[in-house]
């Protein structure tokens, strides 16, 4: 039996995937697009996770009141757009993974297992990330908790890659240095190549240049971020064709994403002894909704902004926070606790920091767009803070305690 030669093997598939699209200067290309999707990803991702699970030093801005909106509508985005230019990027450096031996040298060693670990755990991310907008879980461990740890693992890997790939990055950065055969560009007669790997680089001619290709890869970007983005961001609504949410939908004009059939409290939301106790210390009040009606009301353009990426912007009316406060003898700014009418789930109830307390447009709401509250919006009173993801803003509220 004849022995497999490796050299001949890579040769053979080198000459197989040679295509003249494929090239180092297009690999950097494709990279710096990619980090920059990462990158936003990853920072709006802690600031949401801050949000969520708040650390002891961190500040809650509640200004501008779009803030979260932005913040996720960007990190959502980015998710999507990342999805085709990974894919382009693993196109174009995948013949590379075939190469033999698969191991030369311990920075070789680093290189693959960086790639590895950075290709597998971006894959997984990203398709439970884009699964996650259509509130689908079909995996048996917690999303919230892997997508925060998964994106610490990406980052990792990623700079461990640009640590090893940094010389070759570096002379790939510009186009001209990319043409510079003394940094290993193309030769002055193959306008297609760029060259640290000529055998897979310089094949035969296609029918796609490296710019036409890079051209295209931008369409399929765009055509991906401008059909979904719009759950996120107005002047993009129209053209909103596949995002799982649209604006303007749902009861009263706006999406839901937790009804109150779900939640199982229709019938406590509806019940006519319904009542809102306030607590702070051993001072307590409750209030009837037609006493809360019966205080001053106040009305904010907030906007309602989920974790899975959609938001709209909505008048909302009812009670400030604050005038509840003083209601007990608590200062505006007290660290508070909201407890809803579910009898479970991870929501049920919500601390809310200082900060939302102590602005004005904390509302405990009644009405929505102009009319009562719908049942699947809250009813008969939630909670409305600007800045805040829509996880937090609590529904069916049953009681508000200070801390």
């Amino acid at each position: 039996m004849q022995k497999l030669d490796g050299q001949k093997i890579t040769e053979a598939l080198a000459a197989k995937f040679a295509s003249p699209t494929r090239s180092t200067r297009l690999t950097v290309v494709l990279g710096r697009w990619l980090g920059i999707t990462f990158t936003i990803c990853f920072f709006t991702g802690l600031f949401s996770h801050g949000l969520q699970n708040p650390p002891s030093w961190m500040y809650f801005p509640t200004s501008p009141v779009w803030i979260y909106q932005l913040t996720q509508g960007l990190h959502v985005t980015a998710g999507i757009a990342a999805i085709p230019l990974l894919l382009a990027k693993l196109w174009s450096v995948y013949p590379e993974l075939l190469t033999w031996p698969p191991v030369k040298s311990l920075v070789h060693g680093l290189e693959r297992a960086s790639i590895a670990l950075f290709i597998a755990s971006s894959l997984l991310q990203l398709t439970t990330g884009l699964i996650n907008t259509y509130k689908w879980y079909p995996w048996p461990f917690p999303f919230r908790e892997t997508h925060y740890w998964l994106a610490w693992v990406i980052w990792g890997s990623l700079l461990l890659h640009l640590a090893v790939k940094l010389p070759a990055i570096a002379a790939h950065w510009r186009w001209r240095s990319s043409r510079d055969p003394a940094v290993g560009g193309p030769a002055a007669n193959d306008p297609g190549t760029s060259g640290v790997k000529p055998s897979f680089e310089a094949g035969s001619a296609g029918r796609w240049s490296r710019r036409g290709f890079l051209t295209a890869v931008a369409a399929g970007t765009g055509a991906v971020v401008v059909t979904t983005a719009g759950q996120s961001f107005s002047w993009l609504a129209p053209a909103n064709l596949f995002a799982p949410r649209k604006m303007g939908t749902g009861p009263q004009g706006v999406p839901v994403n937790r009804t109150a059939a779900d939640a199982k409290v229709t019938e406590l939301a509806k019940s006519p002894t319904w009542a809102l106790m306030v607590r702070s210390g051993a001072s307590s009040r409750s209030f009837t909704l037609e006493e809360l009606r019966a205080l001053p009301q106040h009305s904010h353009e907030l906007p309602i902004a989920c974790v899975e990426g959609w938001s709209q912007m909505a008048t909302w009316r009812g009670v400030r926070v604050q005038d509840l406060l003083a209601s007990v003898g608590a200062p505006a700014g007290s660290e508070l606790r909201f407890t809803s009418l579910e009898p479970e789930g991870a929501y049920r109830t919500m601390n809310m920091p200082a900060e939302y307390s102590r602005d004005e447009k904390t509302l405990v709401a009644l009405e929505l767009n102009g009319s009562i509250l719908d049942l699947d919006h809250g009813y008969p009173a939630r909670i409305i803070a600007p800045g805040r993801p829509g996880v937090l803003q609590t529904k069916w509220l049953h009681s508000m305690e200070v801390l």
